[in-house]
């Protein structure tokens, strides 16, 4: 069973664009700290699975999607002390983060403002929109995932 998400990050660290790039259009997901974002992708992210990559900052949007293509594996980048992400309470012997690849699949005509997904049908409950939701990884129905690639064909069409 596919299942969808949605990941966070700055475009100014690294964006759709940066995605697109990468070797193989393929990246990990690296330098995720908090411990629920980190079991979804340690415990039910799969292969196959696809993401709604969003843009956070100053203009916040779902700007295209993406697949996962390796299942949650440790994160290396924690055990590096010249590394941002580093943790010390993280090790080989004990990783405690994880992280998943993923490789680009699609990139928006138009991004899809926050604004505009609150006034959106079928969003309603998407965790996304929430008051004081701050996960930079997170669950996504199936209907919300097809409602906002709706929404993209509808404004790439305009």
């Amino acid at each position: 069973m596919i299942r969808h998400w949605l990941m966070k990050t700055e475009p100014g660290v690294f964006s759709i664009a940066d995605l697109r790039g990468s070797p193989a259009q393929t990246t990990f997901w690296d330098g995720v700290r908090n411990y629920q974002a980190r079991n979804f992708m340690r415990d039910q992210m799969q292969v196959g699975d696809r993401v709604l990559f969003y843009h956070s900052g100053k203009k916040p949007g779902v700007v295209g999607t993406a697949r996962i293509v390796k299942r949650g594996y440790p994160d290396h980048t924690a055990w590096d002390p010249q590394d941002p992400h580093y943790d010390p309470k993280s090790s080989p012997d004990k990783p405690v983060w994880y992280m998943v690849d993923i490789q680009f699949e699609l990139e928006f005509a138009r991004p899809l403002s926050l604004a505009e997904l609150r006034k959106t049908p079928g969003l309603e409950q998407m965790m996304l929109l929430r008051k004081g939701m701050r996960l930079s990884v997170q669950p996504v129905t199936a209907e919300e995932f097809g409602v906002i690639l709706t929404l993209a064909a509808k404004r790439a069409e305009t």
